[in-house]
């Protein structure tokens, strides 16, 4: 178990290698900033949400965007990072630099990467072409936080999988109240 471990970290460390060496500098690290800086605190997310909380044809999407932020929010950043407790890349190996503060001290699950994927996921399952237009940006987010190196391979792909899982919850449970809340009025009205 130990050599797949070693072999693991070796492999993260040497993507987050060869994106310092041969893709970083310039405008790059300008663009890629920005998009990181778009997924702080999942705040291009909530904006979406907000705006579909305002029409009734998309309403569902924006609560499920809420839910699937907030189940994330709990399971990556307040459970996940403060049990396993993975330092940051820059920190463990001082050849590569942070190109920008990434907020907390644990690298893993890259929060970004959870939100915005548990973002595109909930859009996705009331709004598919929406939704896959989503995982755009969900995507450049993602890569940006390795671009900077202030997440490992694994952080990204580990905050993939559970925005994905944490999307799903969070449409499933949004559907769920909503059917309720309906069937609760319906026998109201009768």
């Amino acid at each position: 178990m130990e050599v797949l471990l070693d072999i693991i970290r070796s492999f993260d460390f040497e993507i987050l290698v060869q994106i310092a060496d041969h893709w970083r500098g310039g405008l790059s690290d300008t663009v890629w900033t920005f998009f990181s800086l778009l997924g702080n605190f999942g705040a291009c997310w909530l904006v979406l949400a907000a705006a579909l909380l305002c029409f009734r044809k998309t309403r569902r999407a924006g609560a499920a965007i809420l839910a699937a932020l907030v189940i994330g929010l709990l399971i990556g950043n307040v459970w996940l990072k403060e049990w396993i407790m993975r330092p940051r890349p820059f920190v463990t190996h001082p050849e590569l630099t942070a190109l920008l503060d990434p907020g907390d001290q644990w690298s893993f699950p890259s929060g970004h990467t959870l939100s915005s994927f548990a973002a595109a996921t909930a859009l996705c399952v009331f709004h598919r072409k929406s939704g896959l237009l989503a995982y755009v940006p969900a995507a450049l987010i993602a890569f940006s936080r390795l671009y900077a190196s202030v997440h490992y391979p694994t952080d990204v792909l580990a905050g993939l999988l559970i925005g994905i899982l944490c999307g799903l919850i969070g449409a499933w449970l949004t559907d769920r109240t909503a059917d309720r809340i309906h069937t609760l009025r319906l026998r109201k009205g009768s």
